[in-house]
């Protein structure tokens, strides 16, 4: 769903922009790439103020929107493992291949997003969601499908790819 960013997002954000303000000098060396979804345009938005550069000036590719969770979407996890316990074992047997009744799988996402990767051809910084980062982790890094699907992204933190690793900043 296409939720806004509460109180805590914001503060997240402005703390990464600030972070990433460390790491880079000059803005204008780096393209800027972002998720369709309004908590990752204003992500970017509080990100790019923090850099002291435009927080319009900015591109927005709709590949990197967040999974569709088809049917699930708005419906907390607990009401789903309630109501559909034997779809969510499915889930957590095999995350990486699991398609949610009418939504997208973590394997369709990278299909999805692998264009946008290989296209980049310079430095760039791209804000976007969970099922997006897991697709990449295992596209950038190689990781197995597990190790993809489980990972538990910090919210608060900034991730590296550079030469097949990947630094948590």
């Amino acid at each position: 769903m296409d939720i806004p960013l509460n109180e805590t997002g914001i503060g997240q954000a402005r703390d990464n922009g600030r972070r990433l303000a460390k790491i880079i000098s000059d803005p204008a060396k780096f393209d800027f790439l972002c998720s369709p979804m309004i908590r990752s345009r204003l992500t970017m938005e509080l990100v790019r103020t923090e850099l002291g550069a435009d927080p319009a000036a900015y591109s927005v590719d709709q590949r990197l929107a967040e999974a569709s969770y088809g049917d699930w979407e708005g419906i907390a996890e607990q009401d789903v493992i309630r109501d559909h316990p034997e779809l969510w074992a499915q889930r957590e047997a095999d995350r990486w291949t699991f398609l949610p009744p009418n939504g997208e799988s973590l394997a369709m996402v990278l299909e999805r997003i692998r264009p946008v990767f290989d296209a980049i051809t310079r430095d760039t910084v791209i804000v976007a969601h969970g099922a997006v980062g897991r697709a990449v982790r295992r596209y950038m890094l190689g990781l197995n499908a597990d190790a993809a699907a489980f990972y538990e992204f910090p919210q608060d933190r900034l991730f590296r790819f550079a030469n097949g690793e990947e630094e948590l900043l």
